[in-house]
């Protein structure tokens, strides 16, 4: 079976090697234990450390837990914030209308007394 972590672009597995590095200097820090850590996350320090290391193939929700449990789980929320989307915010500014006209008065059928 291939390994999934081939599939992963290079920029990915850096920036999660990246969060892995921030995330074991935050828990060293806070002078946090391996096995208190992996406790209070509900997983094995072998899962862990691949999360310390970055592995591509740990869930989302490892990273997640792991976040929260060490009390950053706040910044988690703005990953993929509408606000914070260069690209879908200039995607959006290109489809606004170039000029707006005057609204057009809209002709009611006429009643018989009318004709």
């Amino acid at each position: 079976m291939p390994n999934p972590s081939t599939h992963v672009p290079s920029a990915v597995r850096r920036a999660l090697r990246t969060v892995g590095v921030h995330l074991r200097a935050a828990r060293l820090r806070r002078r946090i234990s391996t096995a208190v850590l992996a406790e209070r996350v509900l997983v094995s320090r072998a899962t862990l450390y691949r999360v310390e290391r970055g592995d591509p193939t740990v869930s989302m929700g490892t990273y997640a837990t792991v976040l929260w449990a060490l009390g950053l789980g706040d910044r988690l929320t703005d990953l993929a914030a509408p606000a914070r989307d260069r690209v879908g915010l200039t995607l959006e500014e290109e489809r606004l209308p170039q000029r707006i006209g005057r609204p057009r008065t809209r002709r009611l059928p006429r009643g018989p007394e009318e004709q």
